[in-house]
């Protein structure tokens, strides 16, 4: 981020709580494990005693500040290890994401030709199929998918839109003048992709990458409160809505909470992504 795009941005009010928000929640999912003061999927024998078999209330026993399902299991715990879980899959499926929507994107619009006509007829068939479909119908093909499986899906199912901005940018940016002059000093054409277009072109990409990680969080909580993503007994909160929605009479916690660790991170990247869009184009 250049200089101005950067004064642009602290100026921005939004963008910085947004930022601020991203950090945090961050900062919590990358070190959640470690501050979890229980294994999220032990069953803990003083909250099945404590009751009749409901989930237990915050508070009610002694070192479960935020209580625990109706199996025992502590919330505070299982909150911090499924938020884990979901900014994992999110920031591994937009990496995937980014780096095959950049890679295609450059590629088509730097050389066009036959690659540029094959590759964007395969984000056209991408683009006008169902999302959750695909997800839908790759993931029954597993029994049992393992976490790396999920963001391999999402990433491979999310790269069409980056590539079609990537292209746009780059067949922009290879008409100017300066790329002509590099091309008449012999410099070869990977040469200009890599050292002139590419960095012309990241600023789009950052932003786009931004907002997809708001939208790999919800996709991955959709599908694994559809039971297609994060498996039990591990927990996301996607996982943790599932099994909370039975419990919704007696215990709206059991929802409440994990939707808005969703909902605020969600606000968080978004208010990001906008920022870092006015930023790096205050035209828009």
């Amino acid at each position: 981020m250049d200089g101005r795009a950067w004064r642009r941005f602290r100026k921005n009010k939004g963008a910085l709580w947004g930022g601020m928000l991203v950090l945090s929640v961050t900062l919590v999912a990358a070190l959640g494990p470690l501050l979890a003061p229980h294994d999220p999927d032990q069953q803990h024998r003083e909250t099945l005693l404590s009751g009749d078999g409901s989930p237990v209330a915050p508070w009610s026993v002694p070192g479960h500040p935020l209580g625990a399902d109706s199996l025992g299991r502590d919330e505070l715990s299982r909150l911090l290890h499924g938020g884990a879980v979901s900014m994992q899959v999110a920031f591994f499926a937009t990496a995937l994401a980014v780096l095959l929507g950049v890679v295609v994107g450059a590629l088509s619009g730097y050389f066009l030709g036959a690659f540029d006509f094959l590759s964007m007829r395969l984000v056209d068939v991408l683009l006008s199929t169902p999302f959750l479909l695909i997800a839908i119908a790759i993931q029954r093909v597993w029994d049992d998918p393992a976490l790396w499986t999920l963001f391999v899906l999402l990433g491979l199912l999310s790269w069409t839109t980056l590539a079609r901005v990537t292209r746009a940018k780059t067949m922009q940016v290879r008409a100017l003048d300066y790329i002509q002059a590099a091309r008449a000093l012999g410099a070869g054409r990977m040469r200009i992709l890599l050292r002139h277009v590419l960095p012309n072109v990241l600023g789009p990409v950052i932003v786009l990458g931004t907002t997809l990680v708001a939208q790999m969080i919800i996709v991955e909580s959709a599908m694994s409160f559809l039971g297609l993503g994060v498996q039990p007994p591990q927990a996301s909160w996607g996982s943790m809505l599932r099994e909370g929605q039975e419990l919704m009479d007696d215990a709206p916690r059991l929802m409440l909470f994990p939707a808005a660790f969703i909902v605020m991170t969600v606000f968080g990247f978004n208010l990001l992504g906008e920022g870092l869009r006015d930023a790096f184009d205050p035209k828009d």
